[in-house]
């Protein structure tokens, strides 16, 4: 059982990091302390902002002596929770921003946990690599949270998670210790892989300060297309034409339905809608190729063969950096044009891509039986199975109402993705918001194993004591 931190536990935590390295200001803490959807408000004695892993060393080892509990934030763009304080002390990573190696021939990046995501990028694509990890909050996400919370994005389907993208790693235990881990090893069959196992534990069984990274070629060409199609079968069906004929070089592979696409257009500003037909579903897809004009090719041949056999309508080709861009913004903005809508129900599902169709199918169903005249904004990374499926209040209904009955509606959409094999938070993790859920639907087996690895590692359940089970 944590407890509250005292007086002089907080005097030391303060001389430790200095006054640069702490706050108790409510305006500065404010941003802090809330959920970038209002959805969850917190509370803090003071946000602890270390500069160094020795620094973030010792601040655990105190907190751990006398059973204080710390919550861990990044950029403070998780959706469910996790990073929001209820009276535990705020460990901000934000100023350990220093990046530590770029080497080109090692194809590795090495930086500290409070770099934004957009920054890795451009360190790797000033030294003519790639680091291929994108997200829409990839100018605030950082790579500390990334990492702690597997964060997928928009290139799973080439590149994989976070995880996947992890050589090493450097973090700070539970019990103060300092784990170095930042190897560069693309092979190293030595035991346990920790670095696997803190990343996605969302800050339960470590304080993760540096990461080391793989780093890509970059792709001389590039070709970025938008298509207007009937339903998701159809998008199965150009994935597969995709894979065929691009093979490697198909990135991404995004599916929108027509209601997120209109609120996007009603409610960013400087939105187009590239497709004159207003179709009920589209994909935005991109293909890379180490060949200039070679990413071009693919795109007109695939697009040319899924016209003349009926699988897609209208199509776009961008023809520039800033068209492509265009039609990514329309993508990227999905989850922001459902702010000025109302009350929304979401969920980051999973399921195999040969269930997405049914998924959609089952979940549309079932929530216009629940809620009837609910909008349905779906909408994801169909390449991997991954939709986000969020569910609006009526257009003019009441948001309490829509709130109070948010349980039970997750609940029912949850257990149709579980019906078909897949998973109720594919790549935003558990947090607080989707713990007791996965609790209900886990194997009580694995649940288990969570804890005993959780009490192992931190039996004080000292860090982000809310997170997970």
């Amino acid at each position: 059982m944590t407890v509250p931190p005292s007086d002089a536990l907080m005097n030391r935590l303060k001389a430790l990091v200095g006054p640069s390295g702490w706050t108790d200001d409510p305006e500065i803490l404010a941003p802090r302390l809330v959920e970038w959807r209002d959805r969850w408000t917190g509370t803090t004695p003071m946000m602890l902002s270390p500069a160094t892993t020795g620094e973030t060393a010792a601040i655990v080892r105190l907190c751990a002596a006398e059973g204080v509990a710390l919550t861990v934030q990044g950029g403070n763009t998780g959706l469910v929770g996790g990073q929001i304080p209820q009276g535990e002390i705020l460990l901000s990573t934000r100023r350990m921003r220093t990046i530590r190696d770029v080497d080109p021939v090692d194809d590795v990046l090495v930086a500290e946990a409070g770099v934004t995501l957009a920054e890795v990028q451009a360190a790797a694509m000033e030294a003519g690599r790639r680091f291929p990890l994108s997200l829409a909050s990839e100018g605030t996400a950082t790579l500390g949270g990334v990492v702690s919370t597997n964060a997928g994005g928009v290139a799973v389907l080439r590149f994989g998670t976070a995880r996947d993208l992890v050589l090493g790693l450097e973090a700070v235990l539970p019990n103060g210790e300092i784990w170095g881990g930042l190897r560069r090893l693309r092979k190293d069959n030595t035991g346990y892989d920790l670095k696997g196992l803190l990343s996605g534990a969302e800050g339960t069984l470590g304080v993760i300060t540096a990461v080391s990274v793989k780093l890509f070629p970059r792709p001389a060409g590039r070709a970025v297309a938008m298509v207007g199609l009937e339903g998701p079968e159809a998008a199965l069906d150009l994935l597969s034409r995709a894979r065929r004929n691009a093979d490697a070089g198909l990135e991404a592979f995004e599916l929108m339905a027509r209601q997120g696409v209109e609120f996007a257009l009603r409610n960013i500003p400087g939105q187009r809608d590239p497709l004159s037909g207003a179709p009920p579903w589209r994909v935005l897809l991109e293909i890379a190729s180490p060949d200039p004009a070679g990413a071009g090719r693919l795109m007109e041949t695939l697009l040319s063969e899924a016209s003349e056999a009926g699988v897609i309508g209208e199509a776009v080709i961008a023809a520039g950096e800033a068209q492509a861009a265009a039609l990514w913004s329309l993508r990227e903005n999905q989850s922001a044009a459902q702010k000025a809508e109302g009350a929304t129900w979401k969920h980051d599902i999973s399921v195999p891509v040969s269930q997405v169709p049914h998924f959609l199918r089952e979940a549309s169903g079932a929530m216009a039986a629940f809620a009837p005249g609910c909008r349905i904004s779906a909408f994801g990374h169909v390449g991997d199975g991954n939709i986000h499926f969020d569910v609006l209040r009526p257009e003019g209904g009441d948001d309490a109402d829509h709130v109070a009955r948010r349980a039970e509606g997750q609940a029912r959409v949850h257990d149709i993705a579980i019906a078909l094999g897949g998973s109720v938070s594919a790549e935003h993790g558990l947090g607080v918001m989707k713990a007791d859920e996965a609790r209900r639907q886990k194997d009580p087996a694995e649940i288990a194993l969570f804890a005993t690895i959780r009490a192992a590692l931190d039996p004080g359940r000292i860090l982000n004591p809310r997170v997970l089970f």
